[in-house]
């Protein structure tokens, strides 16, 4: 049996499919090896010098028989050889396809987890496009470019204009709110309190309306 015949079909093919074709790869060239070294002990003969003498009587100076099982045996062996690269190849061929396949379904599938995502998140009325280092937004976790969706009492249903939010901080010095931001496609609760610092306003942050 060759090994070709021993090698496991592409078919289904594994890594220790591919690892088991790799080793037999190996142990073919060292057999290759071992009968190119049969073949250098007799005189250095290799796989073309002839066997005869000038008056075609099989030369004296090498163990013929040897030679020719030597010679017989490599070319059976670089054919296995070859075979079973092409193997190697396929499988590795249908490996890196496979990962390629596991790979873009895996790429789809965080796709449509995130379109999933952000069809539940609600809908922001405003963002954050500034924020001092130090302030009481600062000290709330508020970020630039944190998107809102809920200050306090405003949400987006009842948002009309940047006034609704500053009532809210005006009535609200000193008292924790709840603000709900969008980050990074993820939906986040921050705490913060309206108070004074030693810059201006009560926040320490700009906030732009979104165009709904």
């Amino acid at each position: 049996m060759s090994a070709q015949d021993e090698a496991p079909e592409p078919q289904g093919i594994s890594v220790s499919d591919v690892q088991l074709l790799l080793r037999k790869k190996d142990e073919l060239e060292a057999q290759i090896r071992a009968y190119y070294g049969v073949l250098e002990d007799q005189k250095g003969v290799g796989m073309n010098e002839p066997l005869v003498d000038v008056e075609g009587y099989p030369r004296a100076d090498v163990d013929v028989y040897q030679v020719r099982a030597a010679r017989h045996n490599i070319i059976c062996l670089q054919n296995d050889h070859k075979a079973l690269m092409h193997q190697v190849e396929q499988a590795l061929h249908q490996l890196h396809a496979r990962e390629k396949e596991k790979r873009e379904k895996d790429e789809a599938e965080a796709r449509a987890e995130a379109r999933s995502q952000s069809q539940v998140l609600p809908q922001p009325f405003a963002r954050v496009n500034a924020v001092t280092q130090g302030s009481p937004a600062s000290f709330s976790g508020l970020q630039v470019d944190d998107e809102i969706v809920e200050f306090g009492s405003v949400n987006t249903h009842n948002f009309q204009s940047l006034q609704n939010i500053a009532t809210v901080v005006q009535h609200s010095e000193g008292q924790p709110l709840s603000v709900t931001v969008i980050r990074s496609g993820q939906k986040l609760h921050l705490g913060l309190t309206p108070k004074r610092w030693s810059g201006k306003g009560l926040l320490g942050c700009n906030i732009v309306p979104l165009q709904r």
